[in-house]
């Protein structure tokens, strides 16, 4: 067995343009000081991060590992959320998703998503030039707006969506696969990635790709209503990161898993800072490091309560005391009778 490594933090949260917050060098002696030995980093935001740069350079991104380090600190993997959501999008989220993307391709869908396209290239680049071997995005989403069965869809509908969807993602997973970089789909709703059977739906059409591969972020499942555990004994194969994040899911008479169209603070299902929540994670530190799992415990921090810094203070150290350093020798160990073969065979009756 491994012991997972952290804590970590996603750094996207946190960005901003009074210091510690707008700096690469700034943010990671901030998170160092909490007590996080790790940091995720959002590619898209300039204040800390130059993506074309890192995939041109690897100078460039030498000298943020160097930065890192001088404070104890790891680059974990990179992230392209944004960019990855705006490779598929539903005409009806133009206008909404245009603000993911630079002005000069707003309003043109074909050039927003080359430019999307783009990114992840270079994300890809740029993680090979950091020596990192995942990556973080989303799917984006095609048929995510007939989520729910009414009116009822045509028959073809969701296939020729994902049909669409891994062929446009395929190239992408190639480029990644050339520089030996798993690409992890943060299973979330609203991408066409949102639950397990999505994730397969998706995998398939790309012929199983090998680099097709999961973030796992229980906050999400909570939410559907989904049974987080039970998804790590059915995927823990391709789980290759993880957010953690915490969530609640409070049903009333009044509303449920859609929410109404409340605010975070209002609906029955919202995240919340670590342990604030209703997720199990000695459960889920527990079957991750059971399974094998090898990577980072990164917080992600999205909470409509609390402030972020005392999320953050508070997250480090709850990262940390979930992490279980994995026994090197059966806890039985004392009691082994040291036996050898011929011993074994007589016991079990089968002496010659």
């Amino acid at each position: 067995m491994k012991t997972i490594k952290g804590p970590a933090i996603f750094l996207a949260q946190f960005m901003g343009d009074q210091a510690p917050f707008n700096s690469f060098a700034s943010i990671v002696e901030w998170a160092s000081n909490l007590g996080f030995i790790g940091v995720q980093i959002p590619t898209w935001d300039s204040r800390c991060f130059d993506l074309r740069k890192a995939a041109e350079s690897k100078t460039y991104c030498d000298e943020l590992k160097g930065i890192a380090a001088e404070n104890d600190v790891t680059i974990t993997e990179l992230s392209t959320h944004l960019q990855g959501q705006l490779v598929a999008v539903h005409p009806a989220y133009d206008q909404m998703f245009d603000g993911f993307a630079p002005k000069e391709v707003h309003g043109n869908a074909k050039a927003r998503q080359a430019w999307a396209v783009e990114q992840l290239m270079l994300a890809a680049k740029a993680s090979h030039n950091l020596g990192l071997t995942e990556h973080v995005t989303f799917s984006g989403a095609l048929a995510w707006p007939y989520m729910y069965p009414w009116p009822q869809r045509p028959a073809g509908l969701v296939e020729a969506a994902f049909a669409e969807l891994a062929k446009r993602w395929t190239p992408i997973l190639n480029a990644y696969d050339e520089v030996g970089v798993d690409l992890c789909y943060e299973i979330h709703p609203g991408e066409d990635l949102h639950d397990g059977v999505t994730w397969e739906r998706f995998r398939e059409a790309t012929g199983n790709h090998k680099r097709v591969n999961i973030l796992y972020d229980p906050s999400h499942f909570v939410l559907q209503a989904l049974d987080y555990l039970d998804f790590i004994d059915i995927y823990h194969p391709y789980i290759k990161m993880f957010h953690v994040k915490d969530a609640e899911f409070n049903p009333t008479g009044r509303s449920g898993v859609y929410g109404g169209y409340q605010g975070w603070v209002d609906r029955p299902g919202r995240f919340r800072s670590l342990g604030d929540g209703e997720v199990d994670f000695a459960q889920i530190f527990s079957k991750l490091t059971q399974y094998d799992f090898s990577g980072w415990a990164v917080m992600e921090w999205e909470c409509a309560l609390k402030h972020p810094e005392q999320g953050a203070e508070e997250g480090a150290l709850f990262i940390a005391d979930h992490i279980i350093q994995v026994t090197e020798h059966a806890f039985d160990d004392f009691a082994d009778s040291g036996v050898d073969e011929a011993t074994n065979r007589r016991i079990l009756g089968l002496e010659d």
